[in-house]
């Protein structure tokens, strides 16, 4: 809910070096204009704000606020502050040079990281006071606007080369009994733990007293387990300070492990899904844990961090051609808050790319149909086709869909390709009888559950277009569009939305 209405994030990370000046932003903004985003994800660099120590300089992030206020944008914050995919390549330079006051992690092999050891109370003491008066900032100079709808803490928080830190302080933590407030956690919620983690618990036997080693095993598994446990505790007290100061939403958001990974060769104890508990555990002031996607299974991943009541938000996606069909579907499997291509201003200098394009149209027709999916959230499914999975079936009131990939009719130029583009759909019930249907590349039949003996026919079907809450139809569709009753569809190259009536017949 953005200034109390149904708000639903199209969005578009910029490149972490995009905005260092109003000058680097020029070319950009009327590309975003084109693509149809709505909010843009901007990274706040501690370095910039606190170039020495005490003396904070927002020139910066105010020029971005004005900006994207002027081209009437929403804007999320990215705070760089001790860890950006792991590394304090963003702490200040004070910060830097004084290694003995802010120490830093230490591999297994004792050798010192570019990482700041979450075991350092000085360390927590100067991210949470730069944080603070950023937040503290953006309270004095947009809490009338409300530009700014919500905070990323850090940046793919997680520990590199070796799965924990083997600085001093940590050592010291780790020898001692886990804290009573994840023992309860873990008393408490038993029964609803996600089974990675509940698998580790439980190869030792469930206890809930002792040290770290002795609750959960010896392992690379429980210093990740540990590492979890500290990066939540730390990134949780920068996310309550700037709550207390002006409440937006904030999340976390995590860089995904390679399958057959070990912890340290991924970036180790971030919020990872089978670590979720230890974050929801240590991380009782953060809305909600994100996934930054990189890998090609993305509904593997969405399966994982939808579980416990997770809210799914997608922050950052490679910038390629699937991202379109990608926010279609889980927008509307997975009712997410919204979706994020990364380096959203590719080539700023030239005009709209192919993937650029259908990225603009999609975000045109889910902009349209937001208020439809707001007012019918139980009645909705998304789909997601491609060569690996050109089919799926799912049911909405009395109707089995079978949504199929339209190079599955063999019609369009490259259907007999291998590697097919994604297509994707998002289908909203609005009346018994009554559907939409928003996206690309996709055919849909029909089977009436309560009467199988029947045959479901398309009673109507429309192409067209909502102006502000009100359905205009510019092109009646029962003919070849349909295949003559056979289907409802539209081709790769056509991203649009439909209004179709079903009915049965014997």
């Amino acid at each position: 809910m953005v200034d109390d209405k149904p708000f639903l994030i199209l969005g578009g990370e910029l490149g972490n070096s995009t905005f260092t000046s109003l000058e680097s932003m020029a070319p950009v903004w009327g590309k975003l204009k084109k693509m149809n985003i709505n909010t843009i994800l901007a990274p706040v660099y501690w370095e910039l704000i606190e170039p020495k120590q005490g003396n904070f300089d927002f020139k910066l992030l105010d020029d971005l606020i004005t900006e994207v206020r002027a081209h009437n944008f929403k804007l999320i914050i990215l705070w760089f502050g001790s860890w950006k995919n792991s590394m304090s390549s963003h702490a200040p330079s004070w910060i830097k040079t004084n290694y003995q006051k802010y120490p830093l992690a230490k591999s297994k092999e004792g050798i010192s990281q570019e990482i700041l050891s979450p075991f350092s109370k000085e360390n927590l003491q100067a991210d949470l006071k730069a944080f603070s008066a950023l937040m503290q900032h953006i309270k004095d100079v947009d809490s009338t606007d409300r530009t700014i709808i919500m905070i990323q803490a850090e940046n793919e928080i997680g520990m590199l080369p070796s799965a924990r830190d083997y600085h001093s302080l940590a050592n010291e933590k780790i020898s001692k009994k886990i804290p009573k407030e994840f023992a309860d956690y873990l008393i408490e919620n038993k029964q609803n733990l996600n089974p990675e983690f509940l698998n580790v618990w439980q190869k030792n036997g469930f206890k809930t007293f002792g040290t770290w080693h002795e609750v959960f095993g010896k392992g690379e598994q429980t210093d990740e387990i540990f590492m979890a446990w500290y990066y939540a505790k730390f990134t949780n007290e920068i996310v309550k300070a700037g709550k207390e100061i002006y409440p937006l939403p904030m999340f976390v958001n995590a860089a995904l492990n390679r399958p057959n990974a070990k912890p340290g060769e991924y970036p180790s104890a971030g919020p990872l899904p089978h670590l979720i508990d230890v974050w929801k555990a240590a991380g009782t002031s953060i809305d909600m844990f994100s996934p930054d996607f990189y890998f090609p299974n993305i509904k593997y991943w969405c399966d994982l961090y939808t579980r416990q009541n997770n809210p799914l938000f997608i922050p950052e996606h490679q910038f390629d051609n699937t991202v379109s069909a990608k926010a279609l579907f889980t927008i509307g499997h997975y009712k997410s808050l919204g979706f994020s291509p990364f380096a959203i201003e590719q080539i700023p200098e030239l005009d709209l790319l192919p993937k650029e394009e259908k990225l603009a149209k999609t975000y045109n027709v889910i902009n349209q149909i937001h208020p439809i999916l707001h007012q019918n959230q139980n009645k909705v499914e998304g789909v997601l086709l491609n060569n690996e999975n050109k089919k799926t079936v799912f049911t909405l009131g009395n109707y089995e869909f079978t949504a199929s990939h339209t190079y599955n009719l063999g019609w369009e130029a490259n259907s007999s390709s291998n590697n097919w583009e994604p297509s994707g759909a998002i289908i909203v019930q609005t009346k018994e009888n009554e559907f939409y249907y928003v996206g690309f590349g996709v055919s849909f039949t029909f089977k009436n559950k309560k009467n199988l003996n029947g045959k479901v026919g398309i009673l109507k079907a429309e192409k067209g277009y909502f102006e502000g809450n009100q359905w205009k139809v510019y092109q009646h569709l029962n003919g070849d569009q349909t295949h003559q009753g056979r289907h409802i569809r539209s081709f790769l190259n056509d991203v649009n939305i439909q209004r179709f009536e079903l009915y049965t017949y014997e």
